[in-house]
């Protein structure tokens, strides 16, 4: 997680540029930026970039791009859409490119892989679970808020490690025993920590909360 500029060839990060920027245009134009006319939540959305920033500056790893930290994009995409998820996850992984003075050609794939991957996989088991699962308070809680989280940040590991042993930057086999099996751990982490975040904002404060509708979790209509 956090490639740097030199792991990939060249045309990776060219690639990469070239579906980041259309994809960030398309988020930006379609984003429900209605939401944020609210002062609370426009605060909630920029502390969530601002927190994130920290959280992904965080990170423990032994090789180039073969780094850990926590990803908290469920939080955000089940809090305010994927759109407006992905802007905000673009804006963290600006905030971590700036403050380490480097990866600046990177940031982009970054981009993709963490934010990209996490909003994907965050709003596709939002679907999915809506669709299986019974419309229940506790089922959003415990399968949309933390099985989906874990999911998640296993699913953007399998992504990295995938395209790291695609591209030639380690072997297959390292990365499934030296880097992918971590998030398996990291999952449990992601897991309680985004769930709690849910749980607080869904009971305290449900309209910060755009996935979720008292009328469809609590009333079940």
């Amino acid at each position: 997680m956090n490639l740097t500029d030199t792991l990939l060839g060249e045309a990776w990060y060219w690639a990469a540029w070239a579906v980041w920027v259309p994809l960030f245009a398309l988020c930006a134009f379609t984003a429900p930026w209605g939401r944020l006319r609210d002062p609370e939540r426009l605060n909630v959305w920029l502390g969530m970039v601002v927190l994130l920033t920290l959280i992904w500056s965080l990170k423990a790893g032994v090789k180039p791009g073969l780094v850990l930290h926590l990803l908290g994009a469920t939080v955000f995409t089940l809090s305010f859409g994927p759109a407006l998820a992905f802007v905000g996850l673009s804006l963290v992984m600006l905030g971590v490119a700036l403050n380490e003075g480097a990866g600046a050609f990177a940031y982009a794939i970054n981009a993709l892989l963490l934010g990209g991957l996490g909003v994907l996989f965050s709003q596709g088991l939002f679907r999915l679970f809506s669709w299986i699962f019974p419309r229940h308070f506790f089922v959003y809680i415990f399968v949309n808020a933390f099985l989906g989280s874990a999911l998640t940040i296993v699913g953007v590991g399998f992504g990295i490690s995938a395209l790291l042993a695609l591209a030639g930057a380690y072997a297959w086999d390292y990365l499934i025993e030296e880097y992918f099996l971590y998030f398996l751990l990291l999952g449990f982490s992601e897991a309680w920590l985004s769930g709690t975040v849910m749980t607080l904002f869904v009971v305290y404060r449900p309209n910060w909360v755009l996935t979720f509708d008292d009328t469809r979790y609590l009333v079940g209509k």
